[in-house]
């Protein structure tokens, strides 16, 4: 009536082993305090399990009862047995374990796409060339006919000697021309002709050289700032170019520092005016000295020309300074001279650099010019004559 082991539960069949052991044990021991000496186990339908005991070799015999000699009588000891437990036979529970069922795993199918649609090329007409548009010809109508002109008779007049008044035959009237209008022509159609296409040169063309520019100024010739006066250089210029000079100098700072770095050596604050020491000396003819700036003056060419004075460029100052020294009686006879001798007071010059600019000079305007300026003021001196 016992149930199958290997249908139990897994629970239930460590509680039954658990109590079989248990049970092993109680046996075990009941067979030591007893002379069983065999212990036979079944579980379920398995082959019993069999054990031997030996009472001598029980590990739980209870201690020997103490002998008496007096009381007891002696018995001779037995020999020792040794029990022999037979190996068990060891049996395994065959436990099945349930078979596992997985699902069978499904492969999703592949997405069909649709076949690419390529677009079908697209067919355009073959170009036409139109054809060329004809004109007709001008037709120039006839040229018009005129009918000859008339030429009237001359008229005969016959001397008469009476005293009456001469007649004279009236011309024939002609028939008045017929005007006939100019004939009007129609112009021909404009042709446009095919563009000429120029290959490119394959040699290097020759540099084309500026040319040299011209001093025709259209300045009037003498400025206005001379007008009225007879000197031949303006200190004040209503008209003077300050401004184009400065730019013209930045712009050609180094080339203009060279021209004058040349000029500026020319140092006439070292000339001498007069002798202030020697009161007794005195100058044969009377003349005015002093040191100028000129704007404008005039070159030994006869041209007015620009000076560079009193420019301020990146916090530098450009002057020119020249000393003149005119004559005020020139051409009279010296004051100090006998009049036994021929004299005549006789203004000297000298020729004096200046940088001056020219605006109409599109490359460099600055240049280095000569001018004839008055030095000095001399007495001419002639024979001697003696007048009885």
């Amino acid at each position: 009536a016992t149930p199958q082991f290997s249908s139990l539960p897994r629970t239930e069949k460590v509680a039954l082993m658990a109590l079989c052991v248990l049970t092993l044990v109680a046996l075990v021991g009941a067979t030591c305090a007893s002379s069983v000496s065999h212990v036979s186990i079944r579980l379920g339908d398995r082959a019993p399990i069999t054990y031997e005991v030996s009472p001598d070799a029980a590990p739980h015999r209870p201690p020997p009862t103490r002998q008496y000699p007096a009381l007891a009588p002696a018995y001779p000891t037995p020999p020792p047995t040794r029990y022999t437990t037979a190996a068990p036979t060891p049996s395994r529970i065959a436990y099945t374990p349930p078979a596992l069922t997985y699902p069978t795993p499904t492969t999703p199918d592949t997405p069909i796409y649709p076949p690419p649609i390529t677009p079908a090329r697209a067919t355009y007409p073959p170009p036409t060339t139109p054809a060329p548009a004809t004109y007709p010809l001008p037709t120039n109508p006839a040229p018009a006919t005129y009918p000859p002109p008339i030429t009237p008779a001359p008229s005969t007049y016959a001397p008469t000697t009476s005293q009456e008044p001469t007649t004279y035959a009236s011309p024939p009237t002609t028939k008045a021309s017929i005007y006939h209008p100019q004939p009007y022509y129609q112009p021909r159609p404009a042709y446009h002709p095919k563009p000429v296409y120029r290959p490119a040169p394959s040699y290097n063309p020759a540099p084309s050289y500026h040319p040299a520019p011209s001093y025709k100024h259209p300045e009037p010739a003498v400025p206005a700032c001379a007008d009225l006066t007879n000197s031949t250089w303006c200190l004040e210029d209503e008209a003077y170019p300050e401004y184009e000079i400065k730019h013209a100098i930045q712009y050609h700072l180094d080339k203009f520092n060279s021209l004058y770095a040349d000029v500026a050596e020319l140092d006439a604050e070292l000339s001498v005016e007069r002798p202030n020491t020697l009161e007794e000396e005195t100058y044969l003819c009377p003349s005015e000295t002093s040191y100028i700036r000129p704007l404008r003056a005039q070159n030994t060419d006869g041209k007015w020309r620009v000076i560079v004075n009193n420019i301020n460029v990146h916090y530098k100052t450009f002057t020119q300074t020249t000393r003149v020294e005119e004559c005020l009686t020139a051409g009279d006879d010296c004051p100090k001279v006998p009049v036994c001798y021929e004299s005549k007071c006789l203004q000297k010059s000298i020729y004096h650099r200046f940088l001056v600019y020219d605006s109409y000079d599109q490359y460099f305007p600055f240049a280095i010019e000569t001018f004839k300026l008055p030095a000095s003021c001399a007495c001419l001196l002639g024979a001697y004559t003696i007048d009885h």
